[in-house]
């Protein structure tokens, strides 16, 4: 059991003889912990947590370790832990603690969640009032710079099995929008997207992975800048929802990372003084809802 392996709280509260006797912890603090399991009692690896006090402020939150535990060291007083991993209900709980003492939770099981309800299988295309394609890239080596492309379609066929879904999806190279103009304009040139001999970008995919909970892997064939490669969607499925109009919605959130050296995107006009203009990778992060295609 946990407690015997960090060791059993004596009754005055302090930690005697146990892994976390050589750890240095101020008089007026002790240490908070416990371990998070499955179902069937397996460590849950990077369960998010977050501990919050009396006043509900955060005091600190990270991940689980490889073995599922929470180990925090916090002053004493009154506090609540939350807990909350893909695929799993959160858990909330309290704890109290002492100077010099260690509250032991014991073990946390958290309990299996019911996936959110796939889309219709039907024809379905992007609603772009409500959807975003956004970047961020490196500036000059230092800075980061965000981005948008304001003008983008596409369609979704959604089978009746998820995985054998496909999709569709044109971006006009030309909407690019980083709220600097004479930027943009340098971005639009032949130094970089030269939208007028590409004028847009496109993404097609067959491959729809399941990767457990909500979590999905859609791969397929980006086209910018006149190269075509492979690229994998990390996404997250948000479920299916209503508009204001009580119109069907389906929503998902989705990243990727591109090189830009892979589409042959490579600006020497600062390079040669060892400056990076544009950092070679560059961050997508799309939302995207769907509707069906009427």
């Amino acid at each position: 059991m946990f407690g015997r392996w960090l060791g059993n709280k004596a009754a005055t509260g302090v930690v005697r003889g146990n892994a976390l006797a050589g750890l240095a912890i101020p008089d007026s603090a002790g240490v908070l912990s416990c371990r998070v399991l499955d179902p069937v009692n397996e460590a849950v690896q990077q369960a998010e947590f977050v501990v919050t006090d009396a006043a509900g402020r955060k005091v600190l939150g990270g991940e689980t370790d490889p073995f599922g535990n929470v180990v925090a060291t916090v002053p004493a007083g009154e506090y609540r832990l939350a807990v909350t991993a893909e695929g799993f209900t959160p858990f909330h709980g309290s704890a109290a603690v002492a100077r010099g003492g260690h509250e032991a939770l014991g073990d946390v099981n958290l309990q299996l969640s019911a996936p959110p309800q796939l889309p219709d299988p039907g024809e379905w295309e992007i609603e772009p009032t409500h959807s975003q394609i956004g970047f961020t890239a490196r500036h000059i080596g230092m800075a980061r710079i965000h981005g948008r492309f304001n003008t983008f379609a596409g369609a979704v066929r959604i089978a009746d099995r998820m995985e054998n879904s496909a999709m569709h999806v044109i971006i006009d190279a030309a909407s690019i929008d980083t709220n600097v103009q004479m930027r943009d304009d340098h971005l639009r040139s032949g130094d970089f997207l030269d939208v007028g001999r590409y004028p847009t970008l496109e993404f097609y995919s067959e491959r729809f992975v399941h990767r457990g909970g909500t979590r999905w892997g859609v791969s397929g064939a980006l086209t910018l800048h006149g190269v075509s490669r492979t690229v994998t969607l990390d996404t997250q499925y948000l479920g299916v929802g209503n508009g204001l109009e009580g119109e069907t919605r389906a929503a998902c959130r989705a990243t990727t990372e591109l090189h830009r050296e892979d589409f042959t995107l490579t600006w020497q006009t600062m390079l040669a003084r060892g400056i990076a203009a544009v950092g070679s990778s560059i961050e997508i992060d799309m939302d995207i809802q769907i509707v069906p295609k009427r």
